[in-house]
């Protein structure tokens, strides 16, 4: 997710191919690929916890800024946190839908009739899956748009293939019938409409980072709901590891190719 500095139809490089291909991949073998043991599971999620945070402080937070910057030299905004706002109106709508998805959840559970508590579980995961193929779809289409390749190729698919990991995952958790039936195919979907867009549409530079500032936003979010574990289940060296070991990669990535 870098700085957009310019319009035109994006082409589709072979980085961003390769990382389109592995999120895919993740959404449709997500319980395949990760231990069914619950201590190398949970060890496994805390890494990737700690990889998720990095991403978010080290490389997201400042990018934020970096666009806000580039649209006020060349947009002329009138103030200095446009994007911020932006980014804050996609963390209270994931927000929003969550909190609407737990009251029906609570719901269902006080009723007895367990027709009724089926047709209740099964519109709150297509609520969760239809907003969750929109959140991969914009983030397809920013990754398609940033034109990753090289070695951007591989801080793409750790970072936000392990995110995608923790939220397939809890969703798998909360209704593996349904997922592994229709819901990994419908996110997959979303993954391959961003790359459709991404490749073949027109947006200008203040669209852009509008896109990436909303759907930052609401990675912000996931990131703290699904990534970070919880006291129970978290192992603190696995979780520091991964965070301080993808924060120095991330840095020695800026110094020396300028990112």
């Amino acid at each position: 997710m870098k700085t957009f500095k310019g319009v035109g139809v994006c082409k589709v490089t072979l980085g961003a191919f390769i990382v389109g291909v592995i999120l895919i991949t993740i959404h449709l073998l997500t319980n395949q690929i990760l231990p069914s043991d619950r201590i190398k599971r949970d060890r496994w999620l805390s890494f990737s916890g700690g990889i998720a945070a990095a991403y978010i402080f080290v490389y997201v937070l400042p990018a934020f800024h970096e666009e806000q910057a580039s649209l006020e030299d060349t947009d002329g905004l009138a103030m200095e946190s446009e994007l911020y706002f932006v980014g804050l109106i996609g963390m209270l709508l994931f927000f929003g839908i969550q909190n609407v998805v737990n009251r029906s959840l609570n719901r269902s559970e006080k009723k007895s009739d367990e027709s009724e508590i089926e047709v209740i579980e099964r519109r709150v995961f297509w609520v969760q899956i239809f907003f969750f193929s929109i959140y991969n779809m914009l983030i397809s289409f920013v990754v398609i748009q940033s034109q990753v390749q090289g070695i951007q190729v591989a801080f793409y698919s750790s970072a936000i293939g392990l995110h995608f990991f923790a939220v397939a995952h809890d969703m798998w958790r909360e209704n593996s019938e349904m997922y592994n039936k229709y819901g990994r195919y419908v996110l997959a979907a979303g993954i391959v409409i961003g790359w459709l867009v991404g490749s073949f549409v027109t947006f200008d530079t203040l669209i852009l980072a509008i896109i990436f500032s909303f759907i930052s936003g609401a990675m912000i979010l996931n990131v703290i709901k699904y990534e970070m574990p919880a006291e129970r289940e978290a192992h603190f060296k696995w979780f520091l590891t991964g965070a301080i070991g993808y924060s120095l990669i991330v840095l020695m990535l800026k110094y020396f190719f300028d990112w």
